[in-house]
């Protein structure tokens, strides 16, 4: 039985890909799987627009690439290097009337299928809590480094009694032991976060590291102080890039990670050991200005791709 299914509406896959629905027999080297649906605080944000993101990035995919044979300057070279690599959309995880929390029960079985058949997993959300089951699945291929974009902390332990919402993923991630260190990139403003989750981050080991920090030592700077030869996930909060190129998201804030530094930190954890995952969340394709923030998205999953055939 397949674990993720299309759905009902003509389904397009992330740059016409080849579509595979039954991961039991998955072959393939990167696997591109949409995660719609996190676990709401209000009933408001079952299906709020975020839950449109992995069909707005997979519809305007076709605008990054002209052809796979085409030169990109930002790789620097095709994408595929020459390798002959597999990539495959696997379609999204879907919910259920009357099991609303399934989704994530079957968020992880497919996160754990995928990674268990060797392939890198890249997911498209939905909000910050979906990378959570896909957390979990990560002790297949732990131990793992987190490396965290955004502009919040996410180490809410609960919100309205949920403990599994878009604030609370990384403190999820935390409790794992699996995840052996945690590095969090952009922060600024104010989010959720009180004093007492800034503390919990400080004193379990994370490294905090503000827009404004980023940007007076650079990513180079960044990159060096993760340790070499490790299994890396990334995932990237839309609202902790620079809304100059991801502006479609519920929580704006000005500054930010900018798109040059974040392929640099795609492409650096790639060099410096496997980055078995990824995810970009929090996109509001209603507030997008000529898709542009799906078109990062798209580029960002696009630089992954051509990282890896490079490793």
């Amino acid at each position: 039985m397949p674990v993720t299914v299309p759905p009902h509406a003509p389904f397009v896959t992330f740059l016409d890909f080849p579509h595979v629905s039954d991961l039991d027999s998955l072959q393939a080297d990167i696997a591109i799987m949409g995660l719609p649906y996190g676990d709401p605080y209000t009933a408001a944000e079952v299906t709020n627009d975020q839950t449109n993101a992995p069909t707005a990035v997979r519809r305007a995919s076709p605008r990054l690439s002209l052809g796979l044979d085409r030169w990109d300057f930002d790789i620097g070279g095709t994408l595929f290097n020459g390798r002959d690599l597999r990539v495959v959309d696997v379609g999204d995880v879907t919910m259920r009337i009357g099991d609303p929390g399934g989704h994530y029960r079957r968020a992880e079985q497919a996160a754990r299928k995928i990674l268990g058949a060797g392939a890198r997993l890249i997911s498209i959300g939905g909000d910050h809590g979906v990378p959570i089951p896909v957390f979990r699945a990560l002790d297949v291929v732990g131990p793992v480094t987190l490396v965290h974009i955004d502009a919040h902390l996410d180490w809410r332990d609960e919100v309205n009694g949920v403990r599994e919402g878009y604030s609370s993923p990384i403190r999820r991630a935390s409790e794992m032991p699996h995840i052996r260190r945690i590095v969090q990139i952009g922060m600024r403003g104010q989010g959720s976060a009180r004093t007492e989750e800034v503390e919990a981050a400080r004193k379990w080991g994370a490294e905090i590291i503000t827009a404004w920090e980023l940007q007076d030592r650079g990513m180079a700077s960044v990159l060096a102080s993760i340790p070499d030869g490790g299994r890396y996930y990334l995932t990237i909060d839309a609202d902790g890039i620079d809304p100059s190129v991801m502006p479609a998201v519920a929580a704006p804030a000005p500054g930010g990670v900018s798109y040059r530094d974040a392929i640099a930190l795609i492409k650096g954890l790639c060099r410096k050991g496997t980055l078995v995952g990824m995810d970009v969340v929090e996109i509001t394709p209603e507030r997008d200005i000529n898709e542009i923030t799906a078109i990062a998205a798209g580029y960002f999953i696009l630089n992954a791709i051509g990282a890896i055939a490079r490793t």
